[in-house]
């Protein structure tokens, strides 16, 4: 099988879910609102990765710059864009959420509800620091990626968005397997939370700004009906630790800052009620099956491009 060359692994996995969830929308458009917008935006977003990565392929430094910039950072919306249409179809393919069981679990786990342990903890400063690190999350990617974009060499910037977009998608899978909305909705009073969870400066317009990008905005009258179902697995754990994977092992200037912020934004899940402490350990799980199969798979796509490329020029010198 000869592999696109102008295509990286990271390009391959993205239109090979967008093709998932376009096919996901279009067999239970009966279920999910605005299919239709989700199809017409996959393909646009599909057609858009491929001529951009055929023009930058063709032409090098040559190519036009916003098509160049594309080519290299349009999986930052991509990984938004699908995030919206996943965690926003969990719901309607199954007529409800999972939440109670994933209780039982921690209960089980635990024998309590952890994010009613740790209230005891509660302190405006704690919880200032730990809403600014949970906020952190996709800032934790963009610097990372920007140390990895700038040095000679871009061979870790195009593995790690392999092993970050990877991750993101099979996070996304579970969304869309196990559709939750979080501690924050079932186990406290949402209305309260800034109340019973104040912080110093920033804290409550940093948690309006997620409940907005959550589909729960201030002044929703239900935020349930309209909330999006992405607690199971955290993403946020998951992520993180590709992050601090990716950082360490690439030995980035910014390692241990990014180690020691990830730390406290995977403390902050639990404290700031977004996760159930299993959602935590889900994500753990789905950091080491990302790592050991995204890497496999990367390195699996380098090859049979390389050995494509070699066939093509045998055939030209023949």
């Amino acid at each position: 099988m000869k592999h696109p060359p102008y295509l990286r692994s990271s390009d391959a996995v993205t239109l090979l879910f967008l093709v998932i969830v376009t096919v996901i929308h279009l067999l239970f458009a009966d279920r999910i609102p605005h299919w239709s917008s989700a199809v017409v935006t996959n393909l646009l977003l599909g057609t858009a990765i491929v001529l951009s990565a055929r023009s930058v392929h063709r032409r090098g430094a040559q190519s036009n710059l916003a098509v160049r910039l594309f080519r290299d950072w349009y999986l930052v919306p991509s990984i938004l864009i699908i995030y919206t249409q996943t965690s926003a179809a969990a719901f309607p393919l199954h007529g409800r959420d999972f939440d109670t069981v994933l209780i039982a679990a921690d209960r089980w786990l635990f024998g309590t509800d952890p994010t009613h342990w740790a209230g005891q903890f509660a302190h405006p400063v704690l919880t200032e620091l730990l809403q600014l690190a949970y906020s952190s999350y996709y800032l934790f990617f963009i610097v990372l990626f920007y140390e990895l974009y700038r040095r000679e060499d871009h061979t870790w910037f195009r593995s790690g968005a392999m092993l970050v977009v990877y991750g993101f998608y099979l996070s996304y899978i579970g969304y869309m397997l196990v559709p939750a909305v979080g501690p924050r909705f079932t186990l406290h009073d949402f209305t309260m939370t800034d109340a019973e969870l104040p912080g110093l400066f920033l804290t409550e317009y940093l948690r309006a700004f997620i409940n907005a990008g959550g589909g729960a905005p201030a002044g929703t009258a239900d935020p349930l009906l309209t909330v999006h179902r992405d607690a199971f697995p955290s993403g946020h754990t998951q992520l993180t630790l590709v992050a601090m994977y990716i950082a360490v092992a690439a030995r980035t200037r910014i390692r241990w800052w990014l180690v020691a912020g990830g730390t406290l934004l995977i403390i902050s899940t639990i404290y700031l009620r977004y996760h159930y402490v299993i959602d935590v350990l889900a994500g753990m799980l789905f950091f080491l099956f990302t790592i050991w199969s995204g890497r496999r798979i990367d390195a699996w796509w380098n090859r049979k491009q390389i050995t494509s490329a070699g066939e093509q020029i045998n055939s030209d010198v023949s």
